[in-house]
């Protein structure tokens, strides 16, 4: 598209997933994308640059985390506005979903310049093909409030009408959770916990939240978990046949 004489041509903010794991989840668009993008601010620069030297792309990283998202934000879309090609990158998976991103998503619609999202992995998407529970309806929770009287407000929220209720959770805080859905939910609430989705010792552990609770209660648990839970008559029905 030919522009007016001093015109300023925008550039363009890729968001673009990538592997929660296995590297081989990494598309070939995503790929192409961070080698022709100008800069890439990322969540952690360190394990970016890991993926980036997997992969041969030698485009300069700059850091965009929750700590410095709210300073950073207008300067990155400055640059976009400006011209330059940026592309946003979290730990792993898809920025804007537990992740820095929605910021600098919210700024740039403002001014105008729609976002281009390069998908690919997600443990939300995930774990909710792997749960095995009723898809029709679906509340994301993220990371829950510390607090459990908000945590077990908001579990009651999420499932309410047979919706399956996604959330993550800290290892360190599995057995906390478990409790909360027993005393929110019931006993007999259908649990499965994904734990390092598509890394070698991925694991999908099912059963009710008591049956979780009596078995893990003492587990030292290591890595990440994205966790779906159901107490829809169809799944706590087929689990006690």
């Amino acid at each position: 598209m030919d522009c007016t004489w001093g015109e300023k041509m925008s550039g363009k903010c890729s968001i673009v997933a990538t592997p929660i794991g296995n590297l081989d989840d990494m598309t070939f668009r995503a790929v192409k994308v961070l080698k022709d993008a100008q800069v890439i601010a990322a969540e952690d620069t360190r394990r970016a640059k890991i993926l980036l030297q997997h992969f041969d792309i030698h485009t300069p990283v700059i850091s965009y985390h929750m700590h410095n998202e709210n300073s950073k934000t207008n300067h990155l879309a400055d640059r976009i506005e400006g011209g330059d090609h940026l592309a946003l990158l979290s730990d792993a998976g898809t920025p804007c979903i537990s992740d820095p991103g929605f910021l600098l998503v919210r700024e740039l619609v403002a001014r105008g310049i729609e976002p281009e999202v390069i998908p690919g992995a997600s443990a939300l998407t995930y774990v909710i093909v792997a749960c095995g529970f009723p898809a029709h309806e679906i509340h994301y929770g993220g990371f829950l409030p510390p607090k459990k009287g908000k945590r077990q407000k908001l579990l009651q929220q999420f499932t309410e009408n047979g919706a399956t209720a996604i959330v993550y959770e800290s290892p360190f805080r599995i057995t906390k959770l478990l409790e909360d859905i027993v005393i929110a939910l019931g006993e007999d609430t259908a649990v499965c916990m994904c734990r390092e989705a598509t890394k070698v010792h991925e694991e999908h552990i099912r059963g009710t939240a008591a049956e979780l609770l009596k078995h893990y209660k003492d587990k030292k648990w290591k890595g990440e978990f994205a966790i779906a839970i159901s107490n829809h008559p169809s799944v706590v029905n087929k689990q006690e046949e």
